[in-house]
């Protein structure tokens, strides 16, 4: 992972070169739609309020857990005994990147979801608020945290959400034998190079011209970066979008120039 004062000078450089959130200058009527109708939706949705209620009860627990970690880890929980407000300070996404994702599936409305890492369940359930009629499959290595997350899910009564615990090396496949195709995809499990490109190829065999990948911390690390790199560049790709801290990834044929953007948000 890069240092603190590495990573602001990326975001600070992100900010100074991205397309702003506006869509000046952007020719493309797919990604103007996405900057208008998702990015700039101001609109407080109902399910807000009531899942940020969750993540400041996680904020405030002290209670301790032992946590089994598959990814790369925590860089600044090194212990495998961690109180859950810890897990929450460090993992959970901000108010302002969960709510995009709701938006992005409410807008979308992909007809199933995968999310690579449960963790606590906030995100899990701003994707499950988006689209009640989707099926949201969820996967979580620590049986601790997803224990945690399924009382969440109880508490918000979520319907539409299977969790799956175990390692995503044995869950993963017996998942994707299942499914038919993918709607919508976010990765967020494995903050290494070779795991986030073994996951892009498996996703991309269920991908249609329809589908959505959303990638987790994309310049968190160099591997990260690399591995975003090459995602971007794969002929299957055919639009990427930078937002710094989540990257979008499209396949639709109708784009007969691979394009990539870096937009402000």
């Amino acid at each position: 992972m890069y240092n603190k004062f590495k990573l602001a000078k990326k975001y600070l450089h992100y900010l100074l070169t991205a397309k702003n959130r506006k869509g000046h200058g952007i020719h493309s009527p797919f990604v103007f739609s996405f900057i208008k109708n998702v990015l700039r939706d101001k609109k407080e949705y109902s399910c807000y309020e009531q899942i940020e209620i969750v993540r400041q009860q996680l904020l405030s627990n002290s209670e301790t857990i032992e946590v089994e970690d598959f990814g790369a880890g925590s860089a600044t929980i090194k212990s495998r005994y961690k109180r859950i407000k810890d897990i929450a300070a460090v993992s959970l996404k901000s108010p302002k990147y969960a709510q995009l994702l709701y938006r992005i599936v409410n807008y979308y409305r992909p007809h199933n979801i995968v999310e690579l890492g449960t963790s606590l369940g906030i995100t899990t359930a701003y994707l499950a608020n988006g689209n009640p009629s989707a099926t949201l499959y969820t996967c979580e290595g620590s049986a601790a945290i997803a224990e945690v997350a399924t009382e969440n899910f109880d508490e918000l009564d979520l319907k539409n959400v299977a969790l799956l615990q175990g390692d995503f090396a044995t869950t993963l496949p017996h998942l994707f034998s299942k499914l038919h195709t993918i709607g919508l995809g976010f990765i967020d499990g494995n903050h290494r190079k070779e795991p986030t490109l073994q996951y892009f190829e498996q996703f991309l065999q269920l991908a249609t011209p329809s589908t959505i990948l959303i990638f987790d911390d994309i310049h968190w690390s160099k591997e990260m970066e690399e591995a975003w790199q090459q995602i971007q560049q794969h002929k299957a790709v055919t639009l990427s979008i930078d937002l710094f801290f989540i990257g979008l990834v499209f396949f639709n044929p109708g784009f007969k120039v691979k394009q990539h953007f870096t937009i402000r948000f």
